[in-house]
């Protein structure tokens, strides 16, 4: 009789696992990458152990994110991830408490000890296998490779995990600011560590023996180094398997020596690959009916195309543009009269600077000695970096660049999109200036980077890809989700029979659809205007415009070099600048370029308490450029006529309050450093005090009071406000403080212009889910009663008998709220007095004014990441929205007025409206829901007054490199519409 052995098939989104087990032995185990193709590499698989056991019988069972589907297909037992995991983990290290797991695009916590849980990542595949994967070819190298150079990483920086296309927002600008690769790798390890430990484990320690499966953990030192060196774990206490890769294969072996069904590998690979599938893809109409209708098309674009001049015999001046973007750089050389002279666009590689000045060798080299390159400009990510390095004249924002060669083309343009590798931007022109700009949030679905992720994972070259969907019979409606959600509709869409070229046009037609009615958010296509111009790398895809121009209805402009437009914009910008100069070009020449050399280190600026990290780059002629400072300090400059900032000035009057103690304190009362005590911390500390307590404040936020607390934040999704105050807790049960005060309040102050003065979910009841997640916290060391603040007699009364342990009584809070709500008011009254000294100061200095509007919260500077500053180095003077909202009533709303911040918010828009040298920007914090309200009505006020409205996502994320640029293009915007007005 022949010997049964059991067969574990284990299919997750990227890999295919097999194990074979004799009994209790392993006799066989393999992993490998299918790229989509899930049934031929199955079928391989199956036809190698053919070969190893030809006519042996076996029980197979089939596990993993994409075998459910051939499991029902075909028929063969299905057994889900996790009770494999389970199965195995208890087969094999039973006394584990903990297993984490991370496959290619799932992730999963199991705990085993304490109450059996179990956790799973839904459609985000943020912090896994194919994050690392998105990360390194961001890199330029391959997974292994990037594990190599985390492994002389010198520092960590923070960057964004719970979303591949959120974290390429923040490496971008570490590469163009120059920094090491080496560093960038390790964050990159340490970023999917947080998603698992915040996103995942969701406030529950991860403690005891904890066992590390799956791919990534198995061949990626760096990151299992990350683990052990975040959760503090000893040798004896993380398991690294020598099955890791395959130990859900395992766990469904040793299921299928239960349930499986016997047959031999023949017969499994006849269900297997002979099972139908479900048909369930959605179709669209074809992009193009003919190879006529297609033709037409093309000859219609090439009529808005440059001339061109040949370079190796040209003799005259000549005016350079460089665009220093995201992903790619672009360089253009044109003549006085607008021939070209050259032109590229290639990938930056992580190296900018390096690309760029190839190139500009690459110029000397071929052309005459007769060309002079009179001005040349920047504009982009790496704009600074390159303007220093290569001594490039003149630095340009994104937005006037775009406009400059839109309307170089179409000089009665009225509205310009232009998608990019990473941006989405678009631009209203009214009156020859720019009216209103729109850009993508932190978010880069539905931009170059978006289709090209998708290519590269089919294994095609993004060119052939985008050709491949131009004739495809029946696109597939894939919606306009972002990146990693789309990844599960795209591979379904393959496993229900979709051709490459039906994806392919289907992607297109997505990003189209993203970009007008998620970045635009257009009710109607009337409102994009007459005249538009496209551009972009992302538009000279055939698909997409053809996408575009289908959901419009109409023909478009699209100029014949698209991707290259911003830096034709800056060549165009270097020629209006140079007419009015004789002064000679800065930028290197030959002799110059061939000794140009630089090198990077990273620091920390000690100027101010931000701590921003630097990265100082010194070249070879002695000069250094420094990137990361959010302010002028950093960068070692000193600001002449500088002027008071108000969110620094707040934030410091807050602090102040510390300083006032009583004589003879009878305990110590801690108050975090969080969300409305930023507001309110007047009152608290005033009645806390005067009742005969010493209050003590947590720490000053930093990134360390973030990670104090990780681990009991129970939701990714909340902002980071709420987030860092576990971080506050922990400080406070760390300064030994005898309780801490943080009462819930549904209502804040009632200022008397809203329908209402509730408190945001967040700020109202955030005590209860810090008391239920901090394990430290108990009835006795933190109290929080429900207290509404605008009703004296009820916070008397819930005071004392919240406080009654230390003998407090309900008439000897009443004898000292007078001075508390004083106080209160008396705080409320300074700050609009400050408000109006910073605004005159501004106005005899001529400087226009940013009210600076958000929550209370936001003055906190690991909240706001320095944002104050950048506007101050910008020119402009900064307050906020609460020190002028009690100046106007509130204007007319579509919206329910019930929240005390947000009518602030809705005042202070007003107020701008009512002042010529005013402009809005406002701070949302990622995960604040009631700010999608907030954010189109406070747009709907400054626009019916023509007003620009700028808004500026934060998170935990430090990099400003996104917000500088919306920040430059408001004042370029201004800049414009005066001239015009003269």
């Amino acid at each position: 009789m022949n010997k049964i052995y059991s067969l574990g098939i284990d299919v997750g989104s990227t890999t295919v696992k097999t194990v074979i087990l004799d009994g209790d032995n392993i006799v066989y185990n393999k992993y490998e990458r299918h790229f989509s193709k899930v049934r031929e590499t199955v079928g391989e698989q199956l036809r190698l152990i053919r070969e190893l056991y030809p006519a042996e019988t076996f029980k197979i069972a089939i596990t993993g994110s994409a075998g459910l589907g051939i499991a029902e297909a075909c028929g063969i037992t299905f057994v889900q991830e996790v009770f494999s995991a389970f199965t195995a983990v208890n087969k094999a290290y039973p006394d584990a408490d903990v297993v984490v797991e991370l496959g290619g695009e799932d992730a999963k916590i199991i705990f085993l000890t304490g109450g059996v849980e179990q956790r799973m990542n839904g459609s985000c595949a943020g912090g896994t296998g194919a994050f690392i994967d998105q990360m390194a070819g961001l890199l330029g190298v391959a997974p292994d490779e990037l594990n190599e150079l985390s492994l002389h990483a010198e520092k960590i920086y923070p960057i964004a995990s719970r979303c591949g296309v959120f974290a390429k927002s923040d490496i971008q600008p570490l590469l163009n600011q120059g920094a090491k690769k080496e560093d960038i790798a390790a964050s990159i390890f340490q970023a999917v560590v947080d998603q698992t430990v915040s996103g995942l484990a969701q406030g529950r320690k991860i403690a005891g023996k904890v066992l590390f499966l799956g791919g990534p953990l198995s061949f990626l030192s760096g990151l299992r180094k990350a683990f052990v060196d975040t959760l503090g774990l000893d040798e004896d206490n993380a398991v690294f398997p020598e099955l890791a890769p395959c130990f859900m294969a395992y766990g469904s072996a040793l299921h299928a020596q239960q349930m499986g069904e016997e047959m031999t590998i023949d017969e499994a690979l006849d269900k297997i690959l002979n099972a139908k599938a479900k048909d369930s893809i959605v179709t669209g109409k074809p992009l193009f009916e003919s190879q006529e209708d297609y033709r037409r098309f093309v000859e219609r674009h090439k009529q808005s195309d440059l001339k061109y001049e040949d370079i190796k015999t040209y003799r005259g001046d000549a005016y350079l543009g460089i665009d220093a973007g995201s992903t790619t750089t672009k360089l253009v050389l044109i003549t006085p009269e607008g021939k070209l002279l050259y032109q590229y666009y290639g990938s930056n590689k992580g190296q900018p600077l390096d690309v760029i000045a190839a190139k500009l060798e690459e110029i000397y080299s071929i052309c005459t000695d007769g060309l002079n390159i009179r001005s040349s400009a920047v504009t982009g990510y790496g704009e600074d970096l390159i303007k220093a390095g290569l001594g490039v004249d003149y630095g340009i924002v994104e937005t006037v660049a775009h406009y400059k060669a839109a309307a170089y083309f179409c000089p009665d343009v009225d509205f310009i999109i232009d998608i990019g590798g990473q941006d989405i931007k678009c631009f209203k022109i009214k009156n020859n200036a720019i009216d209103s700009i729109m850009l993508n949030e932190a978010c880069s679905s539905g931009c170059g980077s978006f289709i090209q992720t998708f290519a590269q994972a089919m294994g095609y070259e993004i060119s052939e890809f985008a050709r491949l969907g131009l004739f495809a019979k029946a696109p597939v409606e894939l919606g306009s989700r972002c990146t990693v959600f789309m990844n599960s509709s795209v591979k379904q869409a393959q496993k229900d029979g979709a051709s490459v070229e039906d994806i392919s046009a289907g992607l297109s037609s997505s990003i189209i659809k993203n970009a007008i009615y998620k970045v635009i958010r257009a009710k109607s296509v009337e409102e994009l205007g007459k005249n538009i111009v496209v551009q972009g790398g992302t538009f000279l895809n055939d698909a997409v415009l053809r996408s575009f121009e289908t959901e419009l209805g109409r023909n478009v402009i699209r100029p014949a070099i698209a991707g290259l437009m911003g830096a034709l914009g800056c060549a165009l910008f270097a020629m209006e600048k140079s007419k009015s100069g004789t002064k000679p070009s800065g930028l290197l020449n030959r002799r110059q370029l061939t000794e140009f050399a630089y090198n990077s280190m990273a620091t920390q600026c000690r100027g101010c308490t931000a701590h921003c990290s630097l990265t100082v780059i010194k070249f070879n002629d002695g000069h250094r450029f420094i990137s990361g400072n959010r302010c002028e300090k950093g960068a070692g400059i000193k600001l002449e006529n500088r002027i008071e900032n108000m969110v620094e000035y707040k934030y410091n009057r807050i602090l102040d309050f510390e300083k006032k103690k009583p004589a003879k304190p009878i305990a110590r009362a801690g108050i975090p450093l969080a969300l409305e005590f930023y507001d309110l911390m007047p009152f608290f500390h005033t009645l806390l005090t005067e009742l005969g307590f010493e209050v003590v404040f947590s720490e000053e936020s930093t990134r360390d009071t973030y990670y104090k607390g990780q681990q009991t934040i129970p939701s990714d999704t909340v902002c980071y406000p709420a987030k860092i105050c576990h971080g506050h807790i922990q400080s406070l049960l760390d300064k030994g403080v005898d309780f801490i005060f943080y009462p819930c309040m549904s209502y804040n102050v009632d200022e008397g212009q809203s329908d209402n003065h509730y408190n945001c979910p967040v700020v109202a009841y955030y005590p209860e889910l810090l008391k239920a997640n901090i394990p430290e916290l108990n009835s006795g060391n933190f109290i929080a009663p429900y207290l509404d603040i605008n009703i004296k007699k009820h916070v008397a009364k819930v005071v004392a008998a919240s406080l009654a342990g230390y003998r407090i009584t309900a008439k000897q809070v009443a004898s000292v709220l007078n001075r508390a709500y004083s106080e209160q008011i008396r705080h409320r009254r300074h700050i609009e007095r400050k408000a109006q000294e910073i605004i005159a100061q501004a106005r005899r200095n001529g400087q226009k004014i940013i009210v600076l509007a958000g929550r209370p919260y936001h003055i906190d500077p690991e909240i706001n990441h320095g944002i104050h500053k950048l506007i101050g180095s910008l020119g402009f003077a900064v307050v906020t929205e609460d020190s002028v909202a009690g100046l106007v009533d509130c204007p007319p709303l579509d919206v329910l007025n019930q929240w005390t911040y947000h009518s602030r918010l809705y005042r202070a828009a007003q107020y701008v409206c009512q002042n010529d040298d005013m402009q809005l920007v406002q701070l949302v914090s990622f995960g604040c829901g009631i700010d999608a309200v907030t954010a189109d009505e406070v747009r709907a006020i400054l626009e019916e007054k023509g007003k620009l409205y700028t808004q500026l996502k934060i998170d935990e994320i430090t990099n400003l490199g996104a917000a500088k640029i919306r920040l430059r293009s408001l004042a370029a915007a201004l800049e414009e519409k005066e001239e015009n007005a003269k």
